[in-house]
């Protein structure tokens, strides 16, 4: 679907007379935007009426938004379900700083185009199946575990589910009804929320402070025996990964989400570039890259990356991360070689087809791209 295409969303089609939507092909349209909490908004979204959305539960996408100032490169969790096939959500929370928040809140409107990559990211109940998890989380880290928990009502309601979220005040609770009606239906979920004060705008009789050794049992008096996953800030992870190793539990079964840069490894063979101007540029040790899309032939200088060079040649390839975690940057390599070192933004299937990720990818000599 190319944006500004109308198209037939009132046609039904089976799933099997359909295709997943292509994030290099089609743009999403946005069908609604809901209040959630205070400067928490859903942003829902379908594509066109030949396609359906493929993803695993907490998983998540970049929105390329175009800003006012130039594209901003935003990456959000979904909060929607797989299991519900024809549109997803992103749950945003807008802090005093965002700047890509702030222009989706003051712009997108159902009808708007907006074009995205992915899905992406390996923080997903999937890899890690178990029979009892414990879900935690605080602020707009309830994301991921809201696509995870409503994929589980929906597919496999009879899972044993602790939820623990927690929030400032109890109005920044957010899916905090819905999460109460899930509680109807799984007879095994149990809730737990805890927020730090009081408001003078909901009245709240739970849990009130931080969430310590004495309450984290509380909320999961077998939490030994569950899979965890946590997402939050950085200080509030890091406090979970403190109670729990405290408690005894193995590590090996907690996980947590974030979307800060990953520890790069060392590259096991380093790019050598020799001055002898094989495949690049004679005596310079420079790389020749072409860029068929753009009709570019750009260079690449010892130790940079083909987004870097890109760049550098004027050639615009979407990146978000720039830590090879998000997947945004994945391009199709035509000819040539390169060392990548990437962070899980792309699938071993995926290199083995020719693609790479742009922003941690260096020639090996003269490469040729789809950019």
């Amino acid at each position: 679907m190319q944006a500004g295409q109308p198209t037939d969303h009132h046609v039904y089609r089976h799933l099997d007379e359909m295709t997943p939507w292509n994030d290099r092909l089609q743009v999403l349209e946005v069908v609604s935007v809901t209040d959630e909490a205070p400067e928490v908004k859903t942003f829902t979204f379908r594509s066109d009426a030949q396609t359906w959305f493929k993803y695993k539960p907490g998983q998540f996408i970049t929105l390329d938004l175009p800003a006012d100032d130039g594209p901003l490169m935003r990456t959000y969790t979904l909060s929607s379900t797989p299991s519900r096939p024809f549109s997803i959500s992103v749950t945003v929370k807008a802090q005093p700083t965002s700047i890509g928040t702030r222009w989706m809140f003051q712009s997108l409107k159902p009808g708007s185009l907006v074009k995205a990559y992915g899905p992406a990211g390996h923080f997903t109940h999937f890899a890690h199946s178990a029979s009892k998890y414990l879900f935690i989380s605080a602020g707009s880290g309830i994301t991921p575990m809201m696509s995870m928990l409503r994929w589980l009502s929906d597919c496999a309601p009879g899972t044993d589910v602790a939820f623990v979220n927690c929030a400032r005040r109890p109005e920044e609770l957010i899916f905090r009804q819905e999460l109460e009606l899930l509680s109807h239906r799984m007879p095994a979920l149990s809730l737990g929320f805890i927020v730090q004060e009081r408001s003078l705008h909901k009245s709240w009789a739970g849990h009130l402070g931080r969430i310590d050794a004495v309450r984290l049992p509380l909320f999961a008096p077998d939490l030994l025996e569950r899979e965890v996953f946590c997402c939050g800030p950085e200080p509030f992870m890091r406090d979970i990964r403190d109670l729990l190793r405290d408690a005894g539990f193995d590590m090996a079964h907690y996980h947590q989400e974030s979307f800060g840069e990953p520890p790069k490894e060392a590259p096991t063979e380093p790019v050598v570039f020799t001055p002898d101007g094989v495949d690049g540029v004679e005596g310079t040790g420079v790389t020749a890259v072409s860029f068929t899309m753009s009709g570019v032939e750009g260079e690449c200088l010892p130790g940079q990356t083909v987004l870097q060079a890109a760049r550098a040649a004027g050639v615009r390839i979407p990146a978000a991360c720039e830590s090879g975690l998000c997947g945004t940057c994945k391009i199709l390599k035509l000819s040539g070689e390169v060392e990548i070192n990437h962070n899980g933004g792309i699938l071993d299937e995926e290199i083995e087809e020719g693609y790479i990720l742009a922003c941690c990818s260096r020639p090996l000599g003269k490469l040729e791209v789809e950019a």
